[in-house]
């Protein structure tokens, strides 16, 4: 059971990753060279029958401009742009960082490494591999772990301030504005309006006493 849950995953995987290839212009050969693997590989991870690991998806998503969010959707809608970085050594990191993310959840969830291989019906050594940073950790085996710790698996992605991180969060940004109300995204984008909303900021970051007062403050004025 939990096998076919994760070749149906690593498929949707792999189409999603397809398509963000295409529709970015790149070739197989130019993501194997991003991620330091062979065309076929690549080949492999669209098809869903290698599945790929979340620095790897993450990386991906960067070479390929595409949102890590994108990859959780049903409907991504992704933008042809990327340029070449120094994405094995990015790898690396982000092996090793996944791995101690890992491992400090399993420990807060006051489980063992036989108990997590458990889950994903593989051999305790391998949980004690990924948790090294030595092996990648496939996606769909990390969204079973993160489910298994009561993590989100976002908790996993690249947010202390990489390159990486960084992009995906302008990203998501760009998105969310992109989500509000035309008229208020009229409003935000004049520079005139930036005081206003720095003002709002400032409010937001008060206690409620504190607010309460001012709005007492300025009751009194205009009354």
């Amino acid at each position: 059971m939990v096998d076919k849950k994760l070749t149906f995953r690593d498929r949707i995987i792999g189409v999603l990753l397809r398509d963000a290839r295409q529709r970015a212009g790149r070739t197989k050969a130019e993501c194997a060279d991003a991620l330091d693997v062979s065309s076929e590989t690549i080949e492999a991870y669209e098809e869903g029958r290698t599945p790929i690991s979340l620095p790897e998806l993450e990386v991906l998503g960067y070479f390929l401009d595409t949102p890590i969010h994108r990859f959780w959707e049903r409907d991504p809608k992704l933008e042809p742009e990327g340029d070449h970085r120094d994405f094995e050594a990015l790898l690396d990191l982000r092996h090793r960082i996944v791995g101690v993310l890992l491992r400090q959840a399993r420990l807060e969830a006051n489980m063992t490494q036989e108990e997590l291989a458990e889950v994903l019906d593989r051999p305790p050594d391998r949980v004690s591999e990924y948790e090294h940073g030595t092996k990648p950790i496939p996606v769909s085996e990390l969204e079973l772990l993160a489910t298994q710790l009561q993590v989100p698996v976002e908790h996993f992605l690249d947010g202390k301030g990489g390159s990486v991180g960084n992009w995906h969060r302008q990203q998501a940004l760009d998105r969310r504005f992109h989500e509000l109300p035309e008229d208020v995204q009229a409003f935000v984008a004049k520079p005139v309006n930036i005081k206003y909303l720095e003002v709002a900021m400032r409010l937001s970051q008060m206690p409620a006493s504190k607010l309460r007062a001012i709005a007492e403050g300025l009751l009194e004025i205009t009354y």
